[in-house]
């Protein structure tokens, strides 16, 4: 990549910037550590908040049944035991919902907390601002919430009521449903709108019913594509910031299946100016093969070609690899180019914990913008 004086010097300040706010938010979380080690590690919270911390499985987060034994450094294990991870759902700057693992100080009543985290403040937006993303809940929002035999009863405040525009009532209404249903004791969500039961928010967008987990970032393989005749697959693309990978939802008229999800991976997205593609251009598909849990992946001459991105192509082998392992029996990736191993080098073809931790996102970035920064043939 080529980058002018002026330009290095915008990427100086804002890897200068980026620093700051890390070193601000490591200075912060040291502040508030005596309060986060009050918190007794002996008992699971509940998600919604109510009676005494129950031991039930069921009642933590989905995605720490697979995070069991996290990786953590005996010397970090006493400052890690006040924690939990949960998952909180941001958008970017196009408005793609983004889900970001975070560790979170452990209380009762987590799944509340997680969606206030969600709200706009000055803390959780800069805490989003972090990882590139924006908070999906409108400033002094109020959360109530119960969960009992699956179904999550919400109540939020008319503040909800005031969003800019359909597409910011649909995003956060989608956010809030992924989140709670990322919980096992939550299966479906039902919604008030302060204490009242109504059909639609100020500009159309449903709230009425019991809402399930739904398809994320939905969008069509072709305009004309009836949705009655099509089938749902789940692709994984770079943000165009390259630090936060993006599910999306493409519906398709083929079985979705490995071989399908690939080939629309290799695609590209369905608008190149917000996400990023996973191979490069030019680079064609040239067959899937599926061996003892293996997927085998071939393609074109032009897949070396990913080497030449920003980051050397570890956010796009990240995206291809979370596209393959979704598809049970699927344990592990190979790639192939031309028929020949293709060596990726450093693992980054190992299958990830979760799509984007916010712990490894900041150092990503400055990761990524130092190396453009120095890149100067």
């Amino acid at each position: 990549m080529n980058i002018s004086g002026n330009q290095r010097r915008v990427y100086l300040l804002a890897l200068a910037l980026m620093v700051i706010a890390v070193a601000l938010a490591c200075t912060w979380s040291l502040w508030l550590s005596p309060a986060d080690k009050a918190a007794s590690p002996a008992a699971t919270p509940r998600p919604d908040g109510g009676g005494e911390p129950s031991a039930a499985p069921q009642e933590t987060p989905r995605p720490m049944d697979a995070q069991s034994g996290a990786t953590v450094g005996e010397a970090d294990a006493g400052a890690e035991a006040s924690k939990v991870s949960t998952i909180v759902y941001y958008q970017d700057n196009y408005g793609y919902l983004v889900p970001v693992m975070c560790n979170v100080p452990m209380e009762d009543g987590i799944a509340k907390a997680t969606l206030k985290l969600m709200v706009q403040s000055v803390g959780n937006d800069m805490q989003a601002a972090r990882l590139g993303l924006r908070t999906v809940l409108p400033e002094n929002t109020k959360i109530d919430l119960d969960i009992s035999g699956g179904l999550a009863r919400i109540d939020l405040s008319r503040e909800v009521l005031d969003m800019a525009d359909a597409a910011a009532e649909s995003n956060m209404i989608s956010a809030i449903v992924q989140t709670l249903t990322e919980f096992e004791s939550v299966d479906r969500v039902e919604f008030l709108i302060d204490g009242q039961k109504r059909d639609t928010l100020t500009h159309g967008t449903s709230v009425s019913g019991q809402f399930t987990r739904g398809d994320i970032n939905l969008e069509s393989a072709e305009p004309t594509l009836s949705l009655a005749a099509s089938e749902p697959v789940t692709l994984y693309f770079p943000a165009d910031s390259g630090a936060v990978i993006v599910p999306v939802t493409r519906m398709v008229h083929s079985t979705p299946d490995i071989n399908t999800a690939v080939l629309e991976l290799a695609k590209g997205p369905g608008n190149g100016d917000m996400l990023e593609s996973v191979v490069p251009a030019g680079c064609g598909l040239i067959d899937v093969k599926v061996e003892d849990g293996v997927a085998k992946l071939n393609f074109t001459g032009e897949f070396v070609n990913l080497v030449q991105n920003s980051d050397g192509g570890r956010m796009a082998l990240k995206a291809l690899v979370l596209t393959c392992t979704q598809f049970e029996g699927i344990k592990s990736v190979e790639i192939y180019v031309d028929g020949q191993r293709y060596d990726a080098g450093q693992g980054e073809l190992g299958v990830p914990s979760f799509m984007n931790v916010a712990d490894s996102i900041v150092y990503d970035y400055i990761q990524t913008q130092s190396a453009m920064l120095f890149d100067f043939e």
